[in-house]
């Protein structure tokens, strides 16, 4: 495992065991801490430790939250130390590092004993694979799912007397669309930025290409045709006159140029709607979203597409506490648990069934986002790209992307990219 100094170490293994003692046991009872890094979620997630500790009083769950920031560094340092929480949220980028180290618990069997099909029977491909390591076997109980959506302005597109976008919609009609805009309101269109959830992933997908191989889920695709004529198709989009450059981007997010006015439609994940409703109430009623443009004309597939991932809950193989958390995971994986975190409106439930609880948290406001299109968009959706090796990559493909949209010869970087990405490759 990769080492980070030793007095960082030692300062956040202190940090990180006075918070696990600070509850101390004097009570009687066991307390368990449980770390996530999105504020906007630990109601949520509080209300699902409160519901197991209401059926299991000698245990209590407290939520604590670290900024994405520190989140990983903290965990590394408390996986070196052996101090990790008891319960944490694992992300897909992360979970392969983590697993094929040894360092989480192996929890494929954590329901054999009530329902040996349970995993198949309640996740789908996409969740279960989220949740797995290397070898196949689960290392975390999936959490939730997500998808990537259109979010428009209604104000802009009916000043431009331009229609919704809709399911028929494709990258031409958001084109049209994006200068009709432009024209009749001086606001920018679509703005594509750097990205890859939220950016060129899907273009690519949309199109038949690939970044990872699906037969293998080994080596990279970036020279693929399909691959390359989607990236310098999403890349050019910044030629527009409506569509800001990297240089505007790199100082406004696109949510922010669209909550301030600045703009007509960016992509979106789902998991940021709930929170874009509370933190700009003058907008609600003024904004809504779309099912993700088709490709017009693919070299393969029906030109639909959205990248989907999506957190699961994991805790340390060797956890002092090991058995009454998997008690507990076993309840977040639950109906139950699944349910209660829909309901709280902290993120689409994973278990298949429950994703319409999410709505619940949405009609509280005078307009109702619809969100039906999160759901109606998972029959298409992509696996999070991740494979054991990209972990050590990503970064290096991300600075040559950056190349790309600062002018750089598209082919000849795709190509350094397909190299670096296949330095890596060791079968």
């Amino acid at each position: 495992m990769k080492k980070i100094p030793r007095a960082a170490a030692l300062v956040l293994t202190i940090t990180l065991l006075l918070s696990l003692c600070g509850c101390g046991a004097a009570d009687g009872k066991t307390h368990l801490t449980f770390q996530i890094w999105d504020v906007a979620q630990r109601d949520g997630m509080q209300a699902m430790c409160d519901a197991y500790t209401a059926q299991n009083p000698d245990v209590v769950i407290e939520v604590q939250v670290t900024s994405w920031s520190e989140y990983w560094t903290k965990l590394e340092a408390a996986g070196e130390s052996n101090t990790m929480p008891d319960i944490f949220w694992m992300h897909t980028d992360q979970i392969l590092y983590y697993a094929d180290f040894g360092i989480l618990a192996d929890l494929t069997d954590l329901y054999t004993g009530e329902d040996p099909n349970f995993w198949t029977e309640h996740y789908s491909d996409i969740s279960i694979g989220n949740a797995s390591g290397s070898d196949g076997r689960m290392y975390g109980v999936p959490k939730d799912r997500d998808n990537v959506v259109l979010v428009y302005n209604r104000e802009m597109f009916d000043a431009a007397g331009v229609a919704y976008p809709d399911e028929n919609w494709t990258w031409d009609d958001m084109m049209d669309a994006s200068q009709k805009i432009y024209d009749a309101t001086g606001k920018y269109g679509y703005m594509a930025y750097n990205d890859e959830q939220l950016g060129y992933w899907n273009f690519v997908y949309q199109n038949g290409g690939y970044i990872l191989d699906p037969e293998t889920n080994i080596h990279a695709g970036y020279t693929q045709p399909a691959t390359s004529e989607a990236i310098k198709y999403y890349v050019n989009i910044q030629k527009n006159e409506w569509c800001p450059d990297q240089t505007f981007f790199a100082e406004t997010t696109p949510g922010t140029a669209f909550f301030s006015g600045m703009g007509s439609m960016f992509y979106e994940g789902s998991w940021n709607l709930l929170s874009e409703l509370k933190n700009y109430p003058d907008m609600v009623g003024k904004w809504d979203i779309a099912p993700l443009p088709k490709c017009p004309s693919p070299a393969s597939g029906d030109g639909t597409g959205t990248i989907s991932n999506g957190l699961c809950y994991s805790t340390a193989a060797n956890g002092k506490n090991l058995e009454i958390v998997k008690d507990v995971l076993r309840f977040f994986g639950s109906e139950e648990g699944q349910r209660i975190q829909g309901e709280s409106g902290a993120a689409i439930p994973a278990f298949l069934g429950l994703e319409d609880s999410w709505t619940t948290e949405f009609a509280k406001f005078d307009y109702l986002l619809d969100v039906q299109v999160c759901y109606d968009q998972f029959e298409t959706c992509v696996q999070y790209i991740n494979n054991a090796t990209r972990r050590k990559w990503k970064s290096n493909v991300a600075d040559e992307m950056v190349k790309v949209y600062n002018g750089a010869d598209i082919d000849a970087q795709l190509a350094v990219m397909q190299g670096i990405a296949d330095s890596y490759v060791t079968d």
